[in-house]
């Protein structure tokens, strides 16, 4: 991907069909779909692509053992196809893991165990494995650092893993590669309207202060926790429609939690679940539930959710985690449906909803990663009625998103990249001194920074750092202490001087400071 290329494309579309705005999960996906049907199709992202809510999940593809327990069976159901579907267009970045239920009272493991059976059970063909009762014995051999402490036994349970930002730039490839031009750092400004009716956008290239004129026949809102102020632009009347919700997760060394498994614990104090599950060689254990009003593109974890983690973590487990044993807290807002009568964001539901304005604004909201093709669908067909588009039918089902091979790099941090690995592979080959690591305690090589900047859209440190390599969220001070190294290897490619490399660390290093803890 290009992006002085992609913003070249801007002046020479005279009527776009479709618009998305919004470059997270659903909105990256909704442009996929859109250019596979073969409709001229735009995506702008007013930061990073998946800057906000999509790079900050627990980074799992699943059906939501959760919402089985509430009852919301149409979402379970949906969620485990399109689980099985992810998993099988997208192996490099998704995969099988197995979860472990530890029971603490006799009856707990054939109460969870019932309830799994039914999960893979609906899961069908697309099913990841079965669902086994465990003695105690094996569930401390599978689960080396759980409590003993009136351990009874377990279940043991598969669903899907992923790297969130890793997929979404895939996303951003594959739209590109079906036509589609897809562009970071470029907000929508305003509405163009003909006759009360949406008939384009003025859009602002933030990098470079361009503004351009863009006309469409449709417009896809899909900006997550920012639903709302775009469709206030649209209509100055609009009620708010999301109510967020922060979850905070905090990522340890995997000495505190060892081995191949993950952990799901079913109640918290606050009615959701926790997991601890391993991840590119770090332990993620979260996550929380806490109502916010601010919605910011940078949330903060709060003191009292992190201790929250640590002592439900240290509950279950025989390690003892504290501040100091923390690499990074990472911080993400849920754009979670209001519903009439409920307060508590922990028991909303998960379903999304699609919103067609008297003006032809198509917002599609809710959901979450594992349903992201559905719901670029939905949006889609009712962004293609809206725009009197020629009907054409969804094709994602079945699509490969870039990346995917059949035969995968196994325990390599290449396997993220999957058919791009051979690529980065060639950079190194070229110069030996791209081969050496940005910083001993992180896993990523010069090359996958130079790769970034060349082939994936990374503009800034962040964008490399926090997203294109998982480095801010494996360990943030180690992400810290390499910024300059990184803007020097970028500056050199995009010709910026040593002003651009000082800013840029100054302000990659004002973020990271928000995933230490202090």
């Amino acid at each position: 991907m290009d992006r002085q290329k992609m913003i070249a494309q801007l002046n020479d579309v005279a009527q776009w069909d479709m618009v998305i705005i919004g470059g997270g999960a659903t909105g990256l996906g909704a442009a996929v779909d859109a250019a596979s049907r073969g409709y001229k199709t735009l995506l702008v992202e007013q930061d990073d692509f998946a800057k906000s809510t999509s790079s900050r999940s627990t980074k799992l593809v699943h059906g939501g053992v959760r919402y089985l327990a509430q009852g919301n069976i149409k979402l379970v159901r949906e969620a485990l196809r399109e689980r099985g579907l992810l998993l099988k267009n997208a192996p490099h970045v998704c995969h099988n893991l197995s979860f472990i239920i530890p029971s603490f009272h006799w009856w707990q493991k054939w109460y969870y165990g019932i309830g799994l059976n039914v999960y893979g059970v609906m899961s069908g063909k697309l099913s990841l494995g079965k669902t086994k009762l465990l003695s105690k014995k094996t569930t401390q051999q599978l689960l080396p650092a759980i409590s003993t402490k009136n351990l009874s036994g377990g279940v043991l349970y598969h669903d899907g893993q992923f790297d969130d930002s890793r997929l979404a730039i895939n996303l951003a490839q594959t739209a590109a590669e079906q036509g589609a031009t897809v562009i970071n750092y470029c907000t929508v400004q305003s509405f163009i309207k003909t006759s009360a009716r949406i008939t384009g956008v003025v859009i602002k290239d933030r990098l470079a202060g361009t503004i351009f004129t863009i006309n469409s026949k449709c417009v896809i809102n899909a900006t997550g926790v920012f639903t709302d102020a775009v469709m206030a632009m649209d209509d100055e009347k609009h009620r708010p429609i999301v109510s967020p919700s922060q979850g905070v997760h905090i990522v340890v060394d995997d000495i505190f939690f060892s081995g191949l498994h993950a952990m799901m614990i079913p109640t918290t104090d606050d009615g959701r679940v926790l997991f601890a599950v391993p991840w590119h060689g770090k332990v993620i254990i979260g996550t929380t539930d806490t109502p916010v009003k601010d919605i910011v593109a940078e949330p903060i974890p709060l003191p009292e959710e992190i201790n929250f983690i640590i002592n439900h973590a240290n509950r279950y487990l025989n390690t003892n985690i504290t501040y100091k044993d923390i690499k990074a807290v990472y911080a993400g807002l849920r754009p979670l449906i209001k519903v009439k009568g409920k307060k508590g964001t922990a028991i909303l539901p998960r379903d999304h909803t699609v919103i067609v304005a008297p003006s032809g604004l198509v917002t599609i909201t809710g959901g979450k990663w594992t349903t992201y093709r559905t719901m670029a669908k939905h949006a889609v067909d009712k962004a293609a009625i809206e725009g009197k588009l020629i009907k054409k039918a969804c094709v994602t089902a079945a699509l490969h998103i870039h990346g995917y091979m059949d035969s995968l790099y196994k325990d390599n941090v290449l396997l993220a990249y999957g058919s791009d690995s051979s690529y980065i592979m060639k950079l190194m080959d070229k110069n030996a001194g791209l081969k050496e690591n940005i910083h001993p305690a992180l896993p990523y090589s010069k090359a996958m920074v130079v790769w970034a900047v060349q082939q994936e859209m990374a503009m800034t440190i962040e964008d490399v750092l926090a997203r294109r390599t998982r480095a801010l969220f494996l360990d943030a001070k180690a992400a810290m202490e390499v910024a300059p190294a990184v803007a020097a290897i970028m500056a050199s490619i995009m010709n910026k001087d040593e002003a651009w490399e000082q800013q840029q660390v100054s302000e990659f290093i004002a973020i990271a400071d928000n995933y230490l803890v202090h």
